[in-house]
């Protein structure tokens, strides 16, 4: 059983992009936007030369990590939705080409699971 729900997975899958947003050991944030998939209850992503990165060097010093995938499902009416994870992120050598694998803690998502137009609710859950 996944950590994300079918409607979430299905909703992530339709997603070219997402934010990865790290910090530094002293606090200092970066966030970029970059391509993803989903490996089990993972999201990974990767990149070229990601070792002269600035969320390289800073998950390195500090694996904390958030990750935001958005959309509109329409503007009239107003109706966002998404999915906001936070956890831990590795980095794994695979046939000597780096990626970040990134496990969530916490997911919170809006206007996936109840698809209601308007204003959607957030929903907040702890998945380890």
């Amino acid at each position: 059983m996944s950590i994300f729900t079918e409607a979430e997975l299905t909703y992530l899958r339709t997603q070219p992009l997402m934010r990865f947003a790290s910090a530094s050991l002293s606090g200092r944030p970066d966030v970029a936007p970059v391509i993803f998939q989903l490996e089990d209850d993972a999201v990974i992503t990767a990149g070229f030369n990601i070792a002269e990165t600035v969320r390289y060097k800073n998950v390195l010093a500090n694996p904390q990590v958030t990750i935001v995938i958005d959309d509109l499902a329409s503007v009239d009416p107003w109706t966002p939705r998404g999915i906001k994870a936070t956890g831990t992120c590795s980095i794994e050598n695979i046939g000597g080409n780096e990626r970040f694998r990134i496990s969530p803690k916490v997911i919170i998502s809006w206007g996936i699971n109840d698809t209601t137009p308007g204003i959607p609710k957030m929903e907040r859950r702890v998945v380890a």
